[in-house]
């Protein structure tokens, strides 16, 4: 049985692998500011796209997209906001927000594009 954040680091890999595959460019990877992280920030053409990635062994204790609740979404919104305002975006970029969900034990991975809606 491998540790939480094993299994985080194992999906965070697998959803870049995955992304690269399907042409995006990762601009971040772990993307940390004081009040919390986003796992992957990637651009999709000329969107910028803010990626959770949820992963499970099991769906025992439901899906793991289900966990991105809308505390997390409020959450990322907000860490959204803070990068497209450090990096001066907020008035050129188009984004969305993404969820890709892993569950180890069936090597399923869904990519569920527009997960959310965002502030604009």
């Amino acid at each position: 049985m491998r540790n939480r954040r094993q299994i985080g680091n194992r999906g965070e890999d697998l959803a870049v692998s995955y992304l690269k595959k399907e042409g995006y460019r990762i601009l971040e990877k772990n993307y940390k500011v004081q009040k919390g992280e986003i796992d992957i920030i990637a651009k999709d053409k000329n969107i910028i796209v803010f990626v959770e990635v949820k992963t499970r062994n099991t769906d025992q204790y439901g899906t793991p997209q289900e966990s991105v609740d809308k505390r997390k979404q409020k959450q990322l919104l907000k860490l959204a906001l803070l990068y497209l305002q450090k990096r001066n975006f907020l008035d050129s970029s188009d984004c969305r927000f993404d969820v890709i969900s892993i569950n180890l034990q069936n090597n399923m991975l869904e990519h569920i594009k527009d997960a959310f809606t965002s502030f604009y």
